[in-house]
C-alpha cells in the first residue's frame, strides 16, 4: 500500500512537470525550432541546463518503459512532451534524443488520422533524422535509415522518388559499410521507379552492378551479417532476372560502349555482366574484349579473346592470344587455356605442339580424360600415313586405343566417347596373319615411329 502511494505521487509530480511545460502532443509536428542556434555556439544542454536535463530525464523514463512493454503501454504518451522539448532546446544533449526520436515519431504517424496528420509528422521525422546529421555526423549511415524510414511511412499517393534519392545517396556515402536493408531497398524501388517509367533501364544495370559488388563484399568480409546480405543477394538476382536476357543486355551495354570505348572500368564491368549472364559469345563481347586488351593487356584478357577466337574456329588467331593466357595464375583458366591451345594446334596440323599441350592439361588436372580423347584422335590420323609397309601403317591405332583407354580409367564421363572411337579403331588394327608374317605375335611390345614415337602392345583386329 506505501509503494502504491508513492508511484501515485510521483506520477501526479510527473503530471505537474509536463503540464507546466505547455507541451501538447498535436505540437509535435515541428515546423521550426523554439530557438535557433548556430552548431558550433550551442551549449551542450541548451540555454537552461537543468530543464534539458530534467527533460531528458522524464522522457528517457517513459520511453523505458513504453520500449519495455514492446512498445504498447500507454506511457509513450507522457515521453512525447519532454522528448520534444529536448529536441527543440538542447540538440546537442544526447545521440538518444534521435534514436529514441525516430520511434516516438514513427509510432504517431501510425497514430495518425488522415494524411494531413501523417504528413506532417513524416516531415518532423525527416527533420529528425536531418538534425541528427547536424550535430552528430554519420551522414551515410542515417541517411540510410531515413531513406527505409521515408519510404516505409510514405503517404499513399505519394511516388517513391524521394525515398529512393535519400537511399542512393547513403549507399554512395557508405559504399562497402552499407547496412544490407538499405542495399536491399536500393534496387528494389531502382525496379519499381523502372516500372512506373520513372527512369530508363540502364538505371536498372547501373545499380544492380553496384548492389551486387557491395553484397559479395560483404558476404565474404562481413562475417556478422554475411547471412543476411546472402539473403539480400537473393532479392538481387530474382529483381534482376527478367532483365538479364543477353537481348536486353547486349543493346544497353552496346549503347555504353560506344559512348566510352577507352574507359577502361566500364569494359570490365561490361565484360563481367555478360560474362555472367551467359552472353560471352555475342560480338560485342570481343569487341570490348579486345579494346580492353588494347588499353590494358593482360593475360587474362588475352585469354578471353583467344578462347572467343577459338570457340569460333579461328584456330590461327586463338594460338597467339591464348599463348598470352599462359601467363595467368589460376590452375582452372590454365587447363582450359592450354586445352584450348592443344585443340588449336591439332586443327592447324601441328600435332606436336598439340600433344605437348594437352600433356599440360594432365599435368594440372591427372583427372582429366579430354587430353587422352585429343591424342588418340591425332595418332589414329597418323593411321596409314607412317612406316613403309602394312603393319607399320596400321601400328598408331595401338597408340591411338591406348589413350581412348586412358580416358575412361580417368574420366568416366568419357566413356561413351572413348568406346565408339575403341570399337571403331580396333577394326583397323594388323590381321592374326599380318602379324604373323611380320614376325611378331599378340601381346608383344612394339614401339610405333610416326612424328610420334611411343610404345603399345601388339593386338589383332576384331
Amino acid at each position: 500500500m506505501i509503494n502504491n502511494t508513492k508511484d501515485n505521487d510521483m506520477k501526479a509530480k510527473v503530471v505537474l512537470i509536463l503540464l507546466s511545460l505547455a507541451l501538447s502532443v498535436p505540437a509535435l509536428a515541428i515546423s521550426n525550432p523554439a530557438v535557433n542556434y548556430e552548431p558550433d555556439d550551442e551549449p551542450k544542454y541548451g540555454q537552461d541546463s537543468i530543464q534539458c536535463l530534467t527533460n531528458s530525464s522524464l522522457y528517457r523514463e517513459f520511453f523505458k518503459q513504453w520500449k519495455k512493454s514492446g512498445y504498447r503501454s500507454a506511457s509513450i504518451n507522457d515521453a512525447i512532451g519532454p522528448w520534444r522539448w529536448v529536441f527543440l532546446n538542447c540538440p546537442k544533449a544526447s545521440l538518444n534524443t534521435y534514436v529514441d526520436g525516430t520511434k516516438i515519431v514513427g509510432y504517431l504517424i501510425d497514430e495518425a488520422k488522415d494524411d494531413v496528420a501523417r504528413a506532417a509528422y513524416l516531415d518532423t521525422l525527416m527533420m529528425v533524422y536531418d538534425t541528427r546529421i547536424q550535430y552528430f555526423g554519420k551522414e551515410g549511415f542515417v541517411l540510410g535509415r531515413k531513406g527505409l524510414d521515408r519510404y516505409r511511412y510514405k503517404l499513399s499517393n505519394e511516388d517513391i522518388k524521394p525515398s529512393y534519392d535519400i537511399i542512393a545517396k547513403s549507399v554512395e556515402l557508405e559504399g562497402n559499410d552499407v547496412e544490407y536493408a538499405v542495399i536491399d531497398l536500393f534496387f528494389r524501388l531502382t525496379i519499381d521507379m523502372y516500372k512506373s517509367d520513372m527512369v530508363e533501364k540502364d538505371l536498372i544495370l547501373e545499380n544492380y552492378e553496384i548492389a551486387s559488388n557491395l553484397i559479395d563484399y560483404n558476404i565474404k568480409n562481413n562475417k556478422k551479417y554475411a547471412s543476411r546480405f546472402e539473403r539480400v543477394k537473393g532479392n538481387l538476382e530474382s529483381s534482376f532476372e527478367p532483365f538479364a536476357s543477353c537481348e536486353d543486355l547486349i543493346p544497353l551495354y552496346t549503347k555504353k560502349f560506344e559512348q566510352e570505348p577507352d574507359n577502361v572500368d566500364l569494359l570490365k564491368k561490361i565484360i563481367g555482366m555478360l560474362d555472367n549472364k551467359g552472353c560471352d559469345d555475342s560480338p560485342l563481347f570481343f569487341d570490348v574484349s579486345v579494346k580492353l586488351h588494347e588499353l590494358e593487356p593482360s593475360p587474362e584478357s588475352a585469354f578471353l579473346i583467344g578462347k572467343m577466337l577459338y570457340n569460333k574456329q579461328n584456330y590461327t588467331e586463338a594460338i597467339v592470344y591464348l599463348t598470352q593466357g599462359l601467363e595467368m595464375e589460376d590452375p582452372e583458366k590454365l587447363e582450359t587455356c592450354y586445352f584450348a591451345l592443344a585443340d588449336s594446334y591439332k586443327n592447324t596440323n601441328d600435332f606436336p605442339n598439340a600433344v605437348k599441350m594437352a600433356r599440360e592439361v594432365l599435368s594440372l588436372n591427372e583427372n582429366d580424360g579430354r587430353p587422352y580423347i585429343l591424342i588418340g584422335d591425332m595418332y589414329a590420323e597418323a593411321g596409314g600415313k607412317c612406316g613403309s609397309n602394312d603393319l607399320e601403317k596400321k601400328a598408331p591405332y595401338w597408340a591411338a586405343v591406348d589413350q581412348y583407354v586412358k580416358a575412361i580409367s580417368v574420366d568416366a564421363e568419357l566413356a561413351d566417347v572413348a568406346n565408339q572411337r575403341i570399337s571403331a579403331y580396333s577394326k583397323q588394327f594388323p590381321t592374326s596373319e599380318m602379324i604373323f608374317f611380320h614376325d611378331y605375335s599378340e601381346g608383344q611390345s612394339y614401339t610405333v615411329e610416326c612424328w610420334f614415337t611411343v610404345t603399345t602392345t601388339i593386338r589383332a583386329a576384331k
